[in-house]
């Protein structure tokens, strides 16, 4: 019984972490007390089919999911040569989406090329996005809003992905940069088909 205790106690502080939540929301949601919901992630206590009813439904989750251990999330690597292409530029630059996670905080690792004279223009994301751009080689016009920034080899520049901007190379070299871009509660808002990008 303490092994399930134990189990339920992971999957509900996995769940409760996964979402943002504290103690207290968590507490709320379920319409128990705090200190139930400490008992119960810590495995200290037999909670009653009730309690656990309520947790499971506040986590938008089946009573038996609690009692399946949580498992570690899998390690995705992303092999040199098999990035998915999503953008080809007019001139032969690529935007190639190396990594990223899962939703809903989407989290996605970008390795671009602009060949001299390519641009890429991307429309405002949902609301809280974020992105950071480094320079490996060459140089990049960023455009955010209405604001325009050169950068060259090794400038960082960190912006708000949630207004309209744009990559360009406006050079007779190729450029080359990493993009990482946060985009918050993905699928809790309605998302075009376009690379978010």
């Amino acid at each position: 019984m303490a092994a399930l205790a134990a189990a339920i106690g992971a999957r509900v502080r996995q769940e409760r972490q996964g979402r943002g939540w504290t103690l207290d929301q968590m507490a709320e949601a379920a319409g128990v007390s705090r200190r139930a919901v400490v008992n119960v992630e810590q495995g200290a206590a037999n909670p009653s089919v009730g309690t656990l009813l309520r947790i499971s439904d506040a986590l938008g989750i089946g009573l038996p999911t609690l009692v399946v251990p949580p498992t570690p999330r899998p390690v995705a690597v992303t092999r040199a040569g098999r990035a998915a292409a999503l953008w080809s530029g007019e001139h032969g630059g690529r935007g190639l989406l190396v990594a990223g996670t899962e939703p809903p905080d989407v989290v996605e690792l970008w390795d671009w090329s602009l060949a001299a004279g390519d641009r890429h223009d991307s429309e405002a994301h949902v609301a809280g996005t974020k992105e950071l751009l480094q320079v490996r080689t060459g140089t990049v016009t960023l455009v955010v809003g209405d604001q325009t920034y050169t950068l060259t080899e090794g400038d960082a520049a960190s912006f708000p992905g949630d207004v309209d901007h744009a990559y360009a190379n406006d050079t007779t070299s190729e450029a080359r940069f990493s993009l990482a871009v946060f985009e918050p509660g993905v699928g809790s808002t309605t998302h075009g088909d376009e690379p978010s990008t």
